[in-house]
């Protein structure tokens, strides 16, 4: 049951500014990409997993779920109503339809497995179609959050190494983190979500181990400890996620980067990290 970190979903009201603002922090981003159901994004590609800009680009195409369905769009685009922010954390599958029957098995918030496709351009300039089935899952205790086992069909058209090197040194998304005023009442979800074998609760804080990557739930003085200079949310908010970490190859060289591209940082010991970055602080350390 031990499904790793595939991407984070991380919605933007403008795209294009948040791809400079992501090239400025040296990544290499991914051109654009338009969904059939109005969404578009841009990614940046791991070793073996992504960080995703998305947007809505079609309106019109935004679609509520019907009842007992979950609606991708429409998730999202009632996200980019209240403000910007992750929305959603994908989990590697290799069969999301098995996924989904494990989830629901476990008693989880459960709902059709979604498939679809895309165009997506490849290093060269080709067109090449990716196709994707999701297995989302949803619960009272995270309101308006999500995620999701994601199984890539065309997985040669999709990972490319021109994608995959950055000038950051990027290598990994090693960590997520979530804010809730109680991490500990998470358990039950995170253990129905990962196996109870891979949680463990200490001193306010709750840790997932995932196959590749952790997520970290942390109460609001955890999280104003790690990140002093980051906005806590408000006491009585609803849990959410509030900050990721990438793994890059020398700290020293993204200092100096972000330093050559006039971009605010803030340095705790072998760590650094950017604050108010669309909605979520993104911290980087070595691998």
């Amino acid at each position: 049951m031990n499904r790793s970190i595939d991407h984070l979903v991380l919605c933007v009201r403008d795209l294009d500014e948040a791809r400079r603002f992501y090239a400025n922090l040296g990544f290499t981003v991914t051109p654009k990409a338009v969904h059939p159901f109005g969404t578009g994004n841009h990614l940046m590609q791991l070793d073996g997993n992504f960080i995703e800009l998305l947007t809505v680009v079609d309106p019109a195409r935004i679609a509520a779920a019907p009842a007992g369905e979950f609606s991708f769009g429409d998730h999202n685009a009632r996200i980019l109503n209240r403000g910007e922010g992750m929305s959603m954390l994908a989990l590697a599958s290799d069969d999301a339809r098995r996924d989904h029957r494990e989830f629901a098995t476990a008693g989880l918030d459960t709902y059709p497995v979604f498939d679809f496709s895309r165009q997506a351009t490849l290093p060269d300039g080709r067109q090449a179609t990716v196709a994707f089935s999701l297995a989302y899952v949803t619960d009272a205790r995270l309101p308006g959050l999500a995620f999701f086992a994601c199984q890539q069909h065309a997985p040669e058209f999709f990972w490319k190494p021109e994608f995959q090197h950055h000038a950051n040194g990027a290598v990994v998304v090693a960590e997520v983190v979530m804010v809730a005023d109680t991490p500990a009442s998470l358990r039950a979800f995170f253990e129905k979500l990962e196996g109870a074998a891979n949680v463990k609760t200490d001193h306010g804080t709750l840790a997932v181990e995932t196959a590749r990557g952790g997520i970290s739930v942390l109460d609001r003085g955890a999280f104003a400890r790690r990140f002093p200079a980051a906005s806590v949310p408000a006491a009585g908010s609803p849990p959410r996620f509030a900050a990721y970490r990438v793994e890059v190859a020398a700290l020293g060289r993204v200092a100096g980067l972000l330093e050559d591209n006039a971009m605010a940082f803030v340095k705790t010991g072998d760590r650094l990290y950017v604050v108010d970055v669309f909605g979520i602080v993104v911290e980087f350390c070595e691998s």
